[in-house]
């Protein structure tokens, strides 16, 4: 299991896959990375050798962004989006969504959990009270 930048990827894979374990590189930025360091598609992860590990590890923390330098930059661009008061600071801000998605139904990822908002409805308040058919009787007697 080759360790890249601190992060182990799976040997057992080819390579343009097994980079994609790194955060912030996906299936086509691992291409564009295994073609400047001149590997050959197809290689195995546990095939590479310490030049190839070597060559990829300089390229990496040269020309790109990844992991937690990544992470951090997302997240002082979301601070300055809330700071400046912007639109999409505001949506963050609110967790609601920055992307124009719509937000009457859906937007459950964003938003959490569904939480009731008005007045109680009858059927629902007998649940609650635990007034069903059995307790009928004593419904009237427990509002003095």
């Amino acid at each position: 299991m080759p360790r890249i930048i601190g992060i182990d990827i799976p040997g057992k894979k080819r390579i343009e896959y097994a980079l994609c374990y790194i955060y912030g590189i996906g299936p086509t930025m691992a291409l564009e990375i295994i073609r400047k360091a001149r590997i050959k598609e197809g290689v195995k992860a546990e095939q590479l050798t310490d030049e190839n590990i070597a060559a990829i590890t300089t390229l990496l923390q040269t020309e790109y962004l990844v992991e937690g330098d990544l992470r951090r930059k997302i997240g002082t661009d979301i601070r300055r989006l809330q700071s400046i008061n912007c639109y999409r600071g505001i949506r963050h801000k609110r967790g609601l969504p920055v992307r124009g998605q719509r937000t009457k139904t859906n937007a459950r990822t964003r938003k959490g959990r569904k939480q009731t908002v008005g007045a109680i409805r009858d059927k629902s308040l007998r649940k609650v009270a635990g007034s069903g058919p059995s307790s009928a009787a004593s419904a009237p007697a427990s509002k003095k």
